[in-house]
Order: structure tokens, then C-alpha cells, then sequence
């Protein structure tokens, strides 16, 4: 198959973004994009730096500018940081220019894939686990707008996930199409 518009994955940070990313893009063999690494080569420092230096806002902003050149480039599948389609300039953009999925993963599995993390900016609090569901309580609704939802946990792997990403696509016009016949 070949891909028509980039495939932009939401979703709460430690859903699988990136290592089902890396997965969808190699089967529909496209390039990979993370927002995150390409806001910290362009601004030369981590997200914790950026956030501790720069603040949220500023983040935000450049987070912004990342996505819209990404989208305007080539068809990829494109990760996206956690808080990334909470903006309504973002889902708007991403909804006219690609196609959103929504990575689903229940917030003990997501706790458990974040607590020996420390990289993460929003979660480096007194309680952790609380700033996380709060978080996830927060954006649920967000999410929610995406063009797909795909349910993940434990069991499911890295590849059946993306096959249920590939399926849910295929119900959706103009984001896939057989090879040579791009529309």
C-alpha cells in the first residue's frame, strides 16, 4: 500500500507512539518522524532543557512550527509528544493535512511504561503517578477527536498494533491506496 497523507500518532506519553511508529512507517515503508526529537535538534537541547529554560509555552510554539513543516513534507508517520494535540491549532492542522490516530492505552500500563523514566518534563513532580493521571484525565476528551482509535495493552504487540492501525486506515478515504496508484 502506499501512503497518501502522513499518519500523526497521539496519545498520553509511553502509549507507543514511537516504537509503533517505527513499525507503521517501515511497513508502509516511509519515512519515520518524532516531533519531540525534531524540536530538540532545532533547538539543540533535550525537551527537559527546552521546558526548564523556555517554559511550556515557548515548547508549545515551537512544537507548532515542527508539526507544520513535517506535515507539509511527504507522507511520513509522524509521533507526536503526548500534549501536542491538545492545541486546537495542531488537531486542525493535522486534520488538513493528514490523518490522526489516537494510540488508546489504560493509565496502569502507561505507569507502568513511565515511572523509571526521568525524562519526562510534567511528571518530574512530588507524585508522579498523580501528575500522570491528572494528565491523562485531562486530555482524555482531546484524544477522543482523533480520525482512529486504536486500543493497545500489554498483550498487544508492537505489530499487531499496527496491523489494527493498518485496518482502521483502510476504512478511511484517501490515506491508503495500492502501490503505483496514488490518488
Amino acid at each position: 500500500m502506499s501512503l497518501n497523507k502522513t499518519v500523526v500518532l497521539v496519545g498520553m506519553m509511553g502509549s507507543g507512539k514511537t516504537a509503533v511508529g517505527k513499525a507503521l512507517a517501515a511497513e508502509l515503508n516511509v519515512a519515520f518522524m518524532d516531533s519531540d526529537h525534531e524540536i530538540s535538534v532545532a533547538a539543540n537541547r533535550s525537551i527537559a532543557e527546552i521546558f526548564e529554560r523556555d517554559g511550556e509555552a515557548f515548547f508549545r510554539s515551537a512544537e507548532s512550527k515542527i508539526i507544520e513543516r513535517l506535515l507539509l513534507g511527504a507522507p511520513s508517520v509522524l509521533s507526536t509528544g503526548g500534549g501536542a494535540f491538545m492545541s486546537a491549532y495542531n488537531r486542525a492542522l493535522i486534520s488538513d493535512l493528514g490523518v490522526s490516530v489516537f494510540l488508546k492505552v489504560d493509565l496502569e500500563l502507561l505507569w507502568e511504561r513511565v515511572r523509571s523514566n526521568d525524562t519526562r518534563p510534567l511528571l518530574k513532580t512530588p507524585n508522579p503517578k498523580a501528575s500522570l493521571t491528572q494528565i491523562f484525565e485531562d486530555r482524555e476528551d482531546q484524544y477522543k477527536l482523533a480520525d482512529v482509535s486504536v486500543m493497545s495493552n500489554a498483550s498487544c504487540s508492537i505489530a499487531q498494533t499496527m496491523q489494527n492501525i493498518l485496518e482502521a486506515l483502510a476504512q478511511l478515504p484517501d490515506v491508503l491506496s495500492p502501490r503505483g496508484d496514488q490518488s
